[in-house]
């Protein structure tokens, strides 16, 4: 069941604080924690069903669904509004994806607080100035003063509870920087009240990041998205002490080859007859969707009715 429907069937509304307390719990144990991208609560539930412990929200594949590039081009209010499904349609724990915090210190601070009030756990945030690009689209990456972004960070710890989880993402080496400087990133982030640090990369070895976690010494959690250098062996992360993983646009991926290959099918065919036992079946989405509970309730609630 997910969240909505068991928080509907209990008389509940399950907290924020307990779902970033998971989260923390994950972020910093000493096994590998595995967050699995959603863009909206239908790939949420299937990750969940998938057995997977935490959603990372993908600023990339929720601008996607909704029609626009990750150039935030999506308005905050957007991606809140999506984030609020994912959260409503799962029982586990949401980590964000905030882009660069949509503008300054104070954009920031109201994301991250909306954020946690509709139920999400942590937020991440870039060092990059606003708007932002795709890290791995063309070579315009700016990076945020130093110093302005580390206000970003004190402006979110400040405002939301203790318990919600602020991940601070240095793309120093996304925008051509040296790993130097990436350490000194990190250390002014962890100064600002980061719980943990995201190192991204573009290169399709995992070199720089494995390098970094070395030269970093696990002083915070190190978290790591291996979209460009999938072919690296999970156990080489573990080796380097890595805290998390996250799989980042691999559910909206998988449904733009689906749906590409359908629609062709259907268009090539005139039908749909060929195809039927190639997508799930109504079966499966109503149970995805939890509607079993919708007819329980039904059961309590509505009047029987008199033939």
């Amino acid at each position: 069941m997910n969240r909505a429907a068991s928080s509907l069937a209990s008389g509940e509304v399950s907290s924020p604080t307990i779902s970033s307390a998971i989260l923390r719990q994950l972020i910093l144990s000493s096994d590998l924690t595995f967050l699995m991208e959603a863009h909206d609560g239908l790939s949420a539930a299937i990750a969940e069903r998938a057995g997977f412990k935490g959603l990372w929200a993908s600023g990339l594949s929720i601008s996607s669904v909704l029609g626009y590039r990750d150039a935030s081009e999506a308005s905050w209010t957007q991606i809140v509004d999506m984030v609020e499904r994912i959260v409503d349609a799962t029982d586990i724990p949401v980590l964000v994806d905030g882009d660069s915090g949509f503008g300054n210190f104070n954009n920031a601070r109201i994301v991250a607080r909306k954020l946690e009030q509709r139920g999400a756990a942590g937020l991440c945030l870039e060092d990059k100035q606003f708007p932002k690009a795709n890290s791995f689209v063309g070579d315009r990456h700016a990076l945020a003063d130093i110093d302005e972004f580390c206000g970003r960070l004190r402006a979110i710890k400040d405002t939301t509870g203790p318990d919600f989880i602020l991940v601070a993402r240095t793309e120093a080496m996304i925008a051509g920087h040296s790993l130097d400087e990436a350490i000194v990133r990190a250390d002014a982030y962890a100064e600002a009240g980061a719980d943990a640090i995201l190192i991204h990369s573009r290169k399709t070895v995992a070199d720089e990041i494995l390098a970094f976690a070395e030269e970093w010494d696990n002083k915070l959690p190190v978290v790591i998205v291996p979209t460009k250098y999938y072919r690296t062996p999970v156990s080489a992360y573990r080796d380097a002490r890595i805290s998390t993983v996250i799989w980042a646009n691999h559910t909206m991926r998988a449904a733009i080859a689906g749906m590409r290959h359908i629609c062709g099918r259907i268009h090539a065919e005139q039908s749909v007859a060929t195809i039927e036992d190639e997508v799930a079946g109504l079966d499966e989405l109503f149970r995805l969707m939890a509607y079993d509970e919708l007819a329980e309730a039904e059961e309590q609630y509505l009047p029987k009715q008199i033939v």
